[in-house]
């Protein structure tokens, strides 16, 4: 279905060489491209996944389908774009929680009357995200306590909590995969839901390679041109990090979630969207803490803006609402995604100089 967004992948290419004056052309274009290419990433990671079970499928699609985003982060790191590297963070958190889970909700909800899923397994993934977002709170409490005389530590601080939340991630991971797998685990399927056979092993993966690499190209691209098209366009560069590019990086988990969902398969669509907010918190945070050090002009902090706090504060608490009862209908949807509308429309609306944490490096 989104297939033929593929023409935009040599759009963007031609623009970036041969009109660059037109970034907010070569923006659209690039996060055009990147859609499709992050649909085909997750559909290879689904047919791997689908010979795994839900708990190692889950994760297996959450893993992979937050390749996207950890290619635009990491290339935005490099080129010292911290606003937008914490924007994207937070908008991928959010992205999943609210827009994703949401969206698959209300479109599983229509197609089934109620919907039950593993609520221990679930629990431990809100229950989790609770955990990160303390992880995001603290260092925002620090910097408003010990102002400017705190700056210097800050640093340290965020590396410390990265290294605390990176090993907890790990933990987590024991938990969910060996000594509590029986909650996580599901039945994997003969087939993909629609008659179609599985795809094999080496399809799959040469899938995912092709697919990961021109998204790491789109990226670079996208990256490129996100300062000046957010100027042109009317946009802050934190609204566009928080919600155009965490809608154009959560590509692969929208198509997957809502598909499962879809085919009442709710524990692998909860596993993916839960699953992927932890590992954008717990994971690749850390690893773009790290990554800073040796790839970026200077280190990054997890110091995020009091908007961005809020939200992802916000969302974790209305998504362990939805999920407390191991039970989904349509409504629930409707109302994780009013969230994030209400959620959008803040960031949009509010001010550049308000959004980012000013502080000198």
């Amino acid at each position: 279905m989104l297939n033929w967004l593929l023409v935009f992948v040599p759009i963007a290419a031609g623009l970036e060489f041969f009109a660059p004056q037109h970034q907010s052309w070569i923006f659209m274009a690039s996060c055009m491209a990147i859609v499709p290419l992050a649909n085909w990433l997750g559909e290879a990671t689904r047919h791997i996944a689908d010979r795994a079970g839900e708990g190692i499928g889950g994760l297996l699609n959450a893993t992979f389908g937050n390749a996207a985003e950890l290619i635009i982060a990491s290339i935005a790191l490099s080129k010292g774009l911290d606003s937008v590297v914490k924007a994207s963070l937070t908008g991928s958190i959010l992205g999943n929680i609210l827009l994703v889970l949401g969206a698959s909700i209300l479109a599983g909800g229509l197609r089934h009357r109620v919907q039950t899923f593993n609520a221990l397994a679930v629990s431990s993934q809100t229950t989790m995200m609770m955990l990160a977002s303390i992880a995001l709170i603290a260092p925002a409490i620090f910097h408003y306590l010990a102002g400017p005389a705190g700056y210097a530590k800050e640093q340290g601080l965020s590396r410390e909590i990265a290294i605390v939340l990176a090993i907890t991630y790990v933990l987590s991971l024991v938990f969910s995969l060996h000594t509590h797998k029986r909650y996580f685990a599901g039945e994997a399927p003969a087939d993909d839901g629609d008659g179609s056979p599985i795809w094999g092993m080496k399809r799959s993966i040469l899938v995912l390679v092709a697919a990961t690499a021109l998204i790491a190209w789109m990226s670079e691209i996208l990256v490129g041109s996100v300062e000046a098209a957010a100027a042109s366009l009317g946009m802050t560069s934190v609204f566009v990090g928080v919600i155009v590019v965490a809608i154009v990086g959560n590509a692969a988990e929208h198509s997957t979630a809502v598909m499962m969902a879809m085919k009442n398969r709710m524990d692998l669509t909860f596993g993916i969207a839960l699953g992927s907010s932890v590992q954008i918190a717990m994971f690749v945070a850390p690893v773009l803490v790290g990554l800073s050090y040796f790839i970026g002009p200077h280190p990054i902090d997890l110091v995020f803006s009091p908007a961005e706090v809020l939200a992802v504060g916000l969302a974790v608490v209305i998504a362990g609402e939805v999920a407390s009862d191991g039970q989904s209908n349509w409504l629930e949807g409707v109302q994780l995604l009013a969230v994030y509308l209400i959620l959008a429309l803040m960031f949009y609306f509010l001010p550049e100089a308000a959004s980012p944490t000013a502080k000198a490096h």
